[in-house]
């Protein structure tokens, strides 16, 4: 599957954003963490918010919590800019998972959840500006009225509540109280569904990240206090009132439309939403087959179970006679990112077509197409990075991988014993990985000994690992000219200074761990 047009347009964004903030820190990169931590924030002040708030009084209790200059004005605002916040967040991770073909198959739950966790933080959000009871939520609270009075459901039109011919119940501003508090508790459960089919999620962005975006807020919130729009009056219906763009930006086109139109737009808009995962679902290529376990060859060794990101392969007990426990593929789980290739040193389990073996033929089919030197740096990357744009715009030496997560390690390793005199593997930034974690994997691989680990006998000095998107096509041409330096200076070594010194500390560190365990 090749990056969309939407996928390129969010690269472009990351690369700016990454040249300010790195790639390990780009906020852009932990949107749906930001947006839990925004939750957790809104969670904090609401609870001190509701230490001062009144039902029998509301507007003149958020008042009173509006003038305490040190402590309500800001924390108030902190919790109304972190409700705008949180629905940017949730946007921007949308579309990443969108832009990415991240919400078919498996992880079409993940999606509609998401959509689900929507509605309830704006349910929550409206219920809390209604809260207020100025003339921004007596704008809110008549249209959402006057939407529901077309659905037969209430016994009486709730649009009666706010004619003015009766105070508006103590009752009224409980229920929305009690919402208000029950909803994010709702969030909280969907959340737990949202990351169900996750192995390891990340729940909170790293603390810099966290930290900035709480502190951002603080001070915006601090150096611009939120105003008090004028008491609700439901005997005058506001004008001139201050609308949230996140929240209440629908309010001015609605009240002009009767509410069936409204209805029959939100029920468009929710289903289509919840049809993205069929939507983007690939019909133009066929779908890539789960993983499979070849039973004979696997040793009970556990890796691919460790390193799966998403949960879809367990250990059982052999049925063939041998003792020990073999890897078994949950189907229904497996979105064939190929992760578990790279994780096996026998080679024993993996998507159809994309499997150890299959990368060591493509691989040696490729040398014997190619006149590899000690002067040549082939690149393996994947669609989704940097390399296939490198290699066509300078020529350079490319072998595609689904995912430089599914590489084997002996492709790595078959190459430089071919001839190459450097192999520069190119994937996706750390954190925006397509298949998660399959970059962070490769690192280990490749230099730190984790299972299936480069071989001592390859000079990990002739191998890079470099991240970058199809927006980073210059930072990767540069790391190819700076690793072209390198491998014509590892050339000009004598004999006995090409000996790979960090090579065989790793070889016996990789042996001594092999003992522990």
């Amino acid at each position: 599957m090749k990056p969309n047009a939407a996928y390129r347009a969010l690269a472009r964004v990351d690369a700016y954003v990454n040249r300010a903030y790195t790639a390990r820190w780009n906020p852009l990169y932990h949107s749906g963490a930001i947006a839990v931590a925004l939750l957790l924030v809104l969670i904090g002040t609401g609870v001190y918010l509701l230490f001062f708030y009144r039902l029998g009084a509301p507007y003149e209790s958020v008042a009173a919590i509006n003038g305490q200059a040190w402590s309500g004005r800001w924390i108030r605002g902190l919790h109304r800019f972190a409700s705008d916040a949180t629905l940017i967040a949730v946007a921007v991770h949308a579309f990443r998972m969108y832009a990415q073909r991240r919400s078919w198959g498996p992880r079409a739950l993940a999606w509609i959840s998401g959509v689900a966790l929507v509605g309830l933080v704006l349910l929550s959000g409206w219920s809390g500006y209604i809260l207020v009871w100025d003339a921004h939520a007596q704008l809110l609270a008549t249209e959402i009225a006057r939407l529901l009075d077309a659905v037969p459901v209430f016994s009486e039109p709730l649009s009666r509540s706010f004619s003015g011919e009766y105070e508006v119940p103590n009752a009224f501003f409980f229920i929305t109280l009690f919402l208000h508090i029950a909803l994010p508790l709702s969030i909280g459960l969907l959340i737990w569904v949202h990351v169900a089919r996750v192995a390891r999620p990340v729940l909170l962005p790293a603390r810099p990240v966290l930290w900035g975006v709480a502190g951002t807020l603080a001070l915006i919130a601090v150096v611009w206090p939120l105003p008090m729009e004028r008491a609700a009056d439901l005997l005058h219906m506001p004008e001139a009132v201050g609308i949230d763009g996140f929240f209440s930006f629908w309010v001015p086109i609605t009240r002009g439309l009767s509410p069936w139109p409204v209805w029959v737009a939100v029920l468009a808009i929710t289903l289509l939403a919840l049809a993205v995962p069929w939507l983007t679902r690939p019909r133009l290529q066929p779908l890539s087959a789960p993983a499979t376990v070849n039973e004979r060859a696997c040793t009970g060794c556990e890796q691919c179970v460790r390193d799966c990101p998403y949960d879809a392969i367990e250990m059982i007990a052999r049925t063939d006679g041998r003792d020990g426990s073999v890897a078994k593929v949950r189907s229904e789980l497996c979105t064939s990112c190929g992760i578990c290739v790279g994780s096996c040193p026998p080679m024993a389990i993996g998507p159809g077509g994309v499997t150890a073996r299959d990368q060591l033929a493509e691989v040696r089919a490729f040398i014997a197409a190619e006149t590899l030197t000690e002067d040549n740096v082939v690149i393996v990357g994947c669609a989704w990075s940097a390399a296939r744009v490198e290699a066509e715009r300078h020529g350079a030496r490319l072998l595609t991988v689904p995912c430089v997560g599914a590489m084997h390690t002996s492709t790595v390793e078959l190459l430089l014993r071919g001839g190459a005199g450097g192999v520069l593997v190119v994937g996706c930034p750390e954190h925006d990985g397509r298949t998660r974690e399959g970059v962070t994997w490769t690192a280990q691989r490749l230099f730190q000994g984790r299972r299936a680990d480069l071989k001592a006998r390859a000079d990990a000095r002739r191998v890079r690992l470099v991240q970058a998107n199809v927006g980073e096509c210059a930072r990767l041409h540069d790391a190819v000219l700076a690793f072209g330096a390198d491998i014509d200076a590892l050339n000009n070594l004598s004999e006995e200074e090409r000996i790979d010194l960090v090579g065989m500390c790793r070889s016996n560190g990789s042996r001594r761990s092999e003992a522990g365990r």
